[in-house]
C-alpha cells in the first residue's frame, strides 16, 4: 500500500516551471528523503504535499485519499520546519498542546499525547520552560514533538537540522532515525545534506530542475548512479571523472589506454564517454595486486582528515583525487602508484550523460 502517491504534478510561478510532470509513490512506513541542491524543487514538492502550495496540475493522494485541494489541517500530516516556528511566549508544554486545544480535543487526551511525545523525545524535564531558555537542539525536539502529538500517518520534515551545528546535527539525526524505527510512520524528509540522506533514508529521490533524477536505495544510488549528475552529487569527496572514449573493452583518456574489459556493459559500448571512479575506490600499496588499471602519479596536495587522508594529483592530464589511510606518510611531490578496479567504476555516455 502506498502512503503517499503523486501523479503528474506540475507547479509553475508565472512562466517558471518549478515541478515538471512529477510522479512519486511512497510506501507505507517508508523513510523517503528528497535530496538536491538549492532550487531543485524539493521543498516545493514537500509544501505541495503539505497543502501549503497549490499545484498547477496533477494530483496528490495520502492513504489513497485525494487531498490535492484539501486544507493542510485536513490532510492527516504533521510538519517540522527548518525554523522551529515555536511560540516564544508559551512553555514547551503550551507549544505541544496548542494545536490539540484548537482542534477541541479533551484535556485528558491532550495531556496523554503531550506526555507520550515528551517521553519519546526525552524532553520531559523541559515542559515548563519557554523556547528562549532552550538550546537549538532542544527547540528542534520540541518542533518535532509538536508534529508528533498530532498522531498522524505522515510526517514531513523540511531541512529540520540545517540551523544546528555539526555535533547537534549528528546527534539529532540519530534520534530521528530511532524515532522512525519506533513509530514506523511514513516520513518524508527534505535536505541538501547527502550524509543525512544516506544515513536516514530507506530510499532517496535525487532532484534536479523540478524532476527526479533517480529514486532508489542509498546503496544502489552510491554504487550504480543512473546518470552523471547523480554520480557527481552523491559521495564526499565527489567522484572523479575522466573524459575520453570507449572502444573494444578499452577506455582511452589523455593519451592513456585503460583495460576495462571487466566492466559489465549492457551491450556494445563505443564512442565518447566519461569514466567515474570514487576516491575511496582507488587502490594503493598491497591492494594493487591484479588490478588491470595502474599508473604512477605525483602528489600535488595532501589533506589530512583524521580518519583518512585525501590526496590530490593528476591522472591522464586531468585532476584526480583519492583516499588513503589517515596515518599514511605521504607528502607533496611524492610519486605513488595507484590502481583502479574497472568493476567499481561508472561509465557515462558523453552526450546523454546516462550510465552505460
Amino acid at each position: 500500500m502506498h502512503s503517499v502517491s503523486i501523479r503528474s504534478l506540475d507547479l509553475a510561478f508565472g512562466s517558471v516551471k518549478v515541478l515538471k510532470d512529477l510522479d512519486l509513490d511512497i510506501h507505507d512506513g517508508e523513510f523517503l528523503v528528497l535530496l538536491g541542491s538549492s532550487g531543485c524543487g524539493k521543498s516545493t514538492l514537500l509544501n505541495c504535499i503539505a497543502g501549503l502550495l497549490d499545484p498547477t496540475d496533477g494530483q496528490i493522494f495520502i492513504k489513497e485519499r485525494n487531498v490535492t485541494w484539501l486544507e493542510p489541517s485536513e490532510r492527516g500530516i504533521g510538519m517540522v520546519f527548518q525554523s522551529y516556528a515555536l511560540y516564544p511566549q508559551m512553555s514547551v508544554e503550551g507549544n505541544l498542546s496548542f494545536g490539540l486545544k484548537n482542534a477541541g480535543l479533551p484535556k485528558a487526551e491532550i495531556a496523554e499525547r503531550v506526555a507520550r511525545a515528551a517521553k519519546i523525545l526525552q524532553i520531559e524535564p523541559l515542559l515548563k520552560r519557554k523556547p528562549g531558555a532552550l538550546s537549538g537542539g532542544q527547540r528542534q525536539r520540541v518542533a518535532i514533538g509538536r508534529a508528533l502529538v498530532r498522531d498522524v500517518d505522515v510526517f514531513l520534515f523540511d531541512e529540520p537540522l540545517s540551523n544546528l551545528d555539526a555535533k547537534l546535527r549528528a546527534d539529532l539525526r540519530v534520534e530521528i532515525k530511532r524515532l522512525h524505527q519506533k513509530l514506523e510512520n511514513t516520513m518524508i524528509y527534505v535536505t541538501h545534506d547527502q550524509v543525512e540522506a544516506m544515513t536516514l533514508a530507506d530510499r532517496i529521490a535525487i532532484m534536479k530542475g523540478g524532476q527526479i533524477m533517480q529514486l532508489d536505495t542509498p546503496a544502489e544510488i552510491y554504487n550504480r548512479p543512473r546518470n552523471r549528475y547523480v554520480a557527481g552529487f552523491i559521495g564526499s569527496p565527489s567522484m572523479n571523472f575522466l573524459d575520453g572514449g570507449l572502444s573494444d573493452g578499452v577506455f582511452e583518456t589523455g593519451g592513456e589506454r585503460f583495460d576495462i574489459s571487466g566492466y559489465p556493459f549492457e551491450g556494445a559500448a563505443t564512442g565518447p564517454a566519461e569514466m567515474g571512479i570514487r576516491p575511496e575506490h582507488v587502490a594503493t600499496g598491497h591492494d594493487l595486486d591484479g588490478l588491470p588499471i595502474q599508473a604512477d602519479v605525483t602528489v600535488e596536495l595532501v589533506e589530512p582528515m583524521g580518519s583518512d587522508t585525501q590526496v590530490w594529483t593528476t591522472l591522464a592530464g586531468q585532476s584526480f583525487r583519492f583516499r588513503m589511510d589517515g596515518q599514511a606518510e605521504i607528502r607533496d611531490g611524492d610519486t605513488i602508484r595507484i590502481g583502479i578496479d574497472p568493476t567499481k567504476a561508472s561509465f557515462f555516455d558523453k552526450k546523454s550523460e546516462l550510465r552505460l
